[in-house]
């Protein structure tokens, strides 16, 4: 295949790109800087639009996963414009491109997150249940809803709604990965709180599978089966590395490290039910915490 991929230096973008290209697929990455990335590259801004979409005719398929980190530091007024505008400009950008094109990809998989459903307690939320009334789940709503112009073109459309993806290479495991090895992890707040998480191998294989199965369209929860609390995580991690987990972070420090509304995200969350994908076929790889530690003893 002819595949599209934006976000393709980022953590999940590169391990997709890696993906497929040791597949055969030919990859096209839209990168921001003008000139860099090589022969499979073409420029875009995000923000203003794709100078030359020649490249982009006769494509396949289209990874959108282009962004700004929505939890690297604190959700001031100008990150949050930046955060909005990176993913509901940027994807309004794309689409209208792609929309334009002579030979139109069949489907676009675009990244979403477990943040569209704010914070729930009632149960694991599907892809029917409504979204939250927050500031995040609200950019959630105003991202999926920008790919308008290339689902009006009848470009098929799914919306992986990610939870936590997890790594030792990269994304918060990557984060809290030496804090645990010396024996200074604990849980955050109560860790009660839901933790919606997938492996990095189990979400690029996700990203693939939903391109490929014509059936899927819409949102499509993405995280394991298995139903786990950030105290589930913290006992696993600390287990698997043989350390301690006795300290826990208390809510205030982690207010005053992200700020009160970033910190309320951090310490609430929601439990999503992947039905939807498990009855298209799809297999994990990672379906339980049990399976993150053996990839932890490899690094």
């Amino acid at each position: 295949m002819k595949v599209i991929v934006t976000g393709s230096a980022g953590f999940i973008g590169s391990a997709l790109v890696e993906s497929l290209q040791m597949d055969g697929h030919q990859v096209v990455r839209l990168v921001r800087e003008e000139g860099a990335g090589g022969a499979d590259a073409v420029f875009w801004n995000p923000l203003t639009g794709i100078p030359d979409t020649s490249a982009l005719e006769g494509a396949d398929a289209v990874f959108h996963l282009a962004g700004e980190n929505i939890v690297d530091g604190r959700w001031t007024a100008e990150r949050k414009h930046r955060i909005r505008n990176s993913r509901v400009i940027g994807t309004r950008t794309l689409a209208a491109a792609l929309s334009e094109l002579e030979s139109r990809p069949e489907v676009m998989v675009c990244a979403s997150a477990v943040g569209i459903y704010g914070v729930n307690s009632d149960g694991a939320v599907t892809e029917d249940s409504p979204s939250g009334e927050d500031w995040l789940a609200q950019v959630c709503v105003e991202w999926e809803s920008a790919t308008a112009p290339a689902e009006d073109a009848d470009i098929r459309m799914v919306f992986m709604r990610m939870g936590i993806v997890l790594h030792p290479s990269g994304g918060m495991l990557k984060r809290v990965l030496l804090p645990f090895r010396l024996g200074l992890g604990g849980r955050l707040g109560r860790g009660t709180q839901p933790m919606s998480w997938i492996t990095l191998r189990d979400a690029v294989s996700a990203f693939r599978f939903v391109a490929e199965t014509d059936s899927l369209s819409g949102p499509v929860n993405l995280c394991a089966p298995e139903n786990s609390t950030n105290i589930d995580f913290t006992v696993a991690l600390g287990k698997s590395l043989g350390r301690p987990t006795v300290l826990p972070v208390p809510p205030l420090a982690i207010k005053l490290i992200f700020g009160t509304e970033l910190a309320s995200s951090i310490l609430g969350g929601v439990f999503m039910d992947v039905g939807k994908l498990l009855d298209s076929g799809f297999t994990f790889q990672d379906p339980n915490l049990a399976q993150v530690s053996p990839m932890l003893r490899q690094e």
